[in-house]
């Protein structure tokens, strides 16, 4: 049995269409917060069962007769950690046999503000004794790409990545390579860095973004702060142009890039190309 936590997000309801490519959907439990909210799933044949990070009580019943679990990360940043506690206890009452973790790109050298929680969780992951892997997981290419619309409406990209290479995935990718670690044997101890085959600098992204469109699209570099207060004059929480803003001035320092190749040969193909990404959005 193996159980997904945070399936009704877009990544977890990604690993559980990849699983489904090799695994039984009776052996298959998507563990969601809202369980009236995933009749997709429980259309696709999966056990679907209520799991809060915030309710120790729902984390016993989801992992019930658990063999594996995948905890994707929390998207509640500053409450993370005690909630991926509670998800590791209920794990360890379960007598979980693996349990595989969404962290982040080099989380333990990281310049990332996010890579905290997430190294936090690591080190709460050992201290338990469970037997345990880390998916070490890069940026999403569709990170970036949410921001295309206000690239072509204003006639620029924005950010504060300054020269730093990105080698972002699609969160397809990502999930294949969870789907990968939770379907084959002898992965507990192993810490994958994941990351996309080839690399590119938000200007290059600018320069790709022209070429697809037509139009001229600079990329603008902005201080950090500067960056933060446009993203907040656009409309987005105070939390969120925190953490893009902090993502790309880490971004600028190599936080964001790895050029080991181990998501492609998890998933034992090519990670999906940013020019492709990019075409299919637009389309």
């Amino acid at each position: 049995m193996i159980v997904v936590t945070g399936a009704n997000g877009q990544l977890g309801q990604l690993v559980i269409q990849s699983l489904l490519r090799s695994v039984p959907a009776s052996q298959i439990v998507a563990a969601v917060r809202q369980p009236a909210k995933a009749g997709a799933l429980a259309a696709l044949g999966v056990q679907v069962r209520e799991a809060d990070y915030n309710r120790p009580d729902t984390l016993d019943a989801a992992f019930a007769g658990a063999d594996k679990v995948l905890l994707i990360s929390s998207s509640e940043v500053g409450q993370r950690l005690p909630q991926h506690q509670n998800v590791i206890d209920a794990a360890v009452r379960a007598g979980v046999k693996l349990l595989a973790y969404t962290s982040l790109l080099k989380a333990d050298t990281s310049p990332l503000g996010l890579a905290a929680e997430h190294l936090a969780t690591e080190r709460a992951l050992k201290a338990s004794g469970l037997p345990h892997v880390l998916l070490r997981n890069g940026w999403y290419t569709e990170n970036y790409l949410a921001s295309v619309p206000a690239a072509l409406a204003h006639g620029a990209l924005i950010g504060s990545a300054g020269e730093g290479r990105i080698a972002s995935a699609a969160r397809a990718d990502y999930a294949d390579a969870a789907a990968a670690v939770l379907t084959q044997a002898d992965q507990a101890g192993k810490v994958y860095e994941l990351a996309g085959d080839s690399a590119y600098t938000l200007a290059e992204l600018a320069a790709e973004l022209s070429q697809a469109t037509g139009k001229t699209i600079p990329y603008v570099n902005l201080p950090e702060a500067d960056f933060k207060g446009a993203l907040l004059q656009a409309g987005l929480p105070a939390p969120i142009a925190e953490l893009l803003a902090n993502s790309d001035a880490g971004a600028a320092q190599g936080g964001l890039y790895d050029g080991s190749g181990q998501l492609g040969r998890l998933i034992g193909r090519p990670t999906a190309a940013l020019a492709t990404q990019l075409r299919a959005s637009l389309a």
